[in-house]
């Protein structure tokens, strides 16, 4: 058994949340694995393992703003109940706004890895993971342009 195969074994989630390719599952999307590092958007332009193209296209990533969105509010609903049942919300004090303090520096806190993740996801939409990816080639996309790409 390679070593490989374990990998790919895992879930979807797992491998979304490790920014791994969607494809194989396997390779890095971004060149720094920590998402607080200094260049922390840096992406690969093809997957290390399996050659799968991250940019798909001109202005492909524009559309992770909708995933992130989605994610952040998750992650405010989410955050909210627990407040609720752990502290409690009352009007006659102020505890509400302290939720929202809360809550505030949480999602700043959390923003360089919800960019990656939500660029992880909005990839995983469009590319599916391929069990054989060893014997599919990747497909090479069509409308790319060097002289434009992260040019924003």
């Amino acid at each position: 058994m390679n070593k490989h195969s374990k990998e790919e074994e895992k879930p979807g989630i797992l491998n979304l949340l490790q920014s791994k390719c969607p494809r194989c599952r396997i390779g890095d999307m971004f060149v720094k694995s920590n998402a607080y590092s200094k260049g922390f958007m840096k992406m690969h332009d093809r997957c290390e393992i399996c050659g799968q193209y991250f940019d798909l296209e001109v202005g492909f990533y524009y559309g992770c703003g909708y995933v992130s969105y989605g994610i952040a509010t998750a992650i405010s609903v989410a955050s909210f109940i627990a407040w609720w049942l752990i502290i409690g919300i009352s009007t006659e004090d102020n505890r509400i706004f302290f939720w929202l303090i809360f809550n505030s520096v949480l999602i700043l806190a959390l923003q360089p890895w919800l960019m990656r993740f939500s660029r992880t996801v909005w990839l995983a939409f469009f590319v599916k993971y391929d069990h054989d990816w060893k014997i599919h080639p990747a497909k090479i996309p069509e409308r790319t342009n060097e002289s434009q790409k992260n040019n924003w």
